[in-house]
Formats: C-alpha cells, structure tokens, sequence
C-alpha cells in the first residue's frame, strides 16, 4: 500500500497528475489530493470553486481505482506549508506536485512552490512536468 499527497492548483494540473498517477495506483492505496488557498481577502469565491473543480478531476479520474480523499485548505498557509503538513499527518510515501517549465531566461526552473516542496520534503517528491518548455 502506498499513500500519496497530490498538491493540485487547477483542472489541468490536475489532469496531469492523474495521466501520470493513473498506471502506478493500486486499489489498496490511499491518494490524498489537497488544494491550499491563502485565505482571507487573497482568496474569492472563484478561487475556491476552481480549487473544487481541481480536486473533483482528480476524485472524478482516480476514485474508481483507489481511495481518494480530498480537501481544500483555507488556513492562511503558504501553499508549501500545506503540502508538507499533509503529508506529515497521513505519513505520505510520496507527495506528487506539478512544475511549470520556465523560459530559458528565466533563473528559476520551478515555481516557488514546488523549489520549496522539493527542499524542504523529507520524503520522494514527483515533479510532473505541466507543459512543454518555452522559448
């Protein structure tokens, strides 16, 4: 049995990760699929229904495999700090996030979410690639 963190932020990122995920789950496994929003004025109805929708592509794909938990997380927190607690308290095996590939001129090749989940995670993090590098 393996349990999974998968951070998503948007259908099509969440599209990805599940066209990834889709031949690596077993049924025993347990996905936990979680969307961290900031909250308060930095956060408006539309935020939270794209951040639903999100996580029912992910439910609607991936549920009929294995179990899939999802939640939204409006707690103040960065999105980093949420993916990390999460995977803490379901003791993830591997966390799953998507990276935005940056234009060569670009100093960073991760979004700052990802960079900080890759460096501060005790545990495999996948980095699914979301679209085809710039130029």
């Amino acid at each position: 049995m393996t349990t999974y963190v998968v951070a998503t932020d948007h259908v099509d990122t969440s599209a990805r990760l599940c066209d990834y995920l889709i031949d690596r789950i077993d049924a025993d496994d347990e996905l936990h699929a979680i969307n961290s929003l900031p909250g308060e004025d930095e956060t408006d109805s539309r935020d939270v229904r794209d951040g639903e929708e999100a996580l029912n592509v992910i439910f609607s794909r991936l549920g009929g495999f294995t179990t899939v938990e999802t939640r939204q997380l409006v707690r103040g927190n960065e999105p980093h700090e949420d993916v990390l607690e999460e995977a803490e308290a379901v003791d993830a095996d591997e966390l799953v996030i998507g990276i935005r590939q940056r234009r060569p001129a670009a100093n960073m090749v991760f979004g700052s979410t990802a960079q900080r989940v890759l460096r501060r995670s005790d545990r495999p993090v996948v980095a699914v690639p979301l679209s085809e590098e710039t130029e």
